[in-house]
């Protein structure tokens, strides 16, 4: 698997962006910059008002409908299924957080982020960065057998993207937000250190 981060700079901005990664690695996980920190519960929330609630993960809306769900009887690709909403979610919420504009605009910049080469990229950045049992989830969808793949894009790319969804559906299903945001906006940083490419 590459390395796509060998030579890192020394400017302010090069060691913020040496410390995020070394949390990440270390799987810590601090909201990103684009996402504002949760006051303590007892803070906002000191009556216990049931109508303060964290936005429910997949789990919870299935428990609605009296249903369970064990992730590992998901397949890699029931999983990208999912995790390809999910990305889409956090780069749509990012790409609208620097604020409104015409909605070509965000149409096209969120293309730039979602499309299989961008995916691929960030995927392989990640790689290094993540636990074991994270590592394990990626090569499933790395290894996996998609019927079809995008325009545009090698299989190569196509399969990488498809483990980072995997990854993302994954985290998502755990509940695991944080860990998720966490590792795609350190993927949208450091591969824009190393393409040169604007940030969110």
């Amino acid at each position: 698997m590459e390395k796509s981060l060998n030579n890192a700079g020394d400017t302010p901005q090069d060691r913020a962006g040496t410390r995020q990664e070394e949390g990440v690695r270390a799987g810590q996980t601090a909201a990103p910059s684009f996402v504002k920190e949760e006051e303590p519960r007892e803070a906002r929330n000191p009556e216990g008002d049931p109508g303060q609630t964290q936005l429910p993960n997949l789990s919870s809306l299935l428990a609605l409908y009296g249903m369970e769900v064990d992730v590992r009887t998901f397949s890699p690709l029931a999983l990208a299924f999912l995790g390809d909403a999910v990305y889409s979610l956090i780069i749509r919420t990012s790409v609208l957080a620097k604020g409104n504009r015409q909605a070509e605009k965000l149409h096209n910049e969120t293309t730039r982020l979602v499309r299989a080469q961008k995916q691929a990229a960030i995927g392989r950045t990640l790689y290094d960065l993540l636990t074991t049992e994270e590592q394990k989830v990626y090569r499933r969808g790395r290894n996996s057998n998609p019927m079809h793949r995008a325009k545009g894009a090698s299989l190569e790319e196509y399969l990488q993207a498809t483990a980072l969804e995997t990854l993302c559906g994954w985290l998502y299903l755990q509940g695991r937000t944080e860990r998720l945001m966490e590792l795609i906006r350190t993927g949208l940083e450091l591969t824009r250190r190393r393409d040169g490419e604007p940030l969110l």
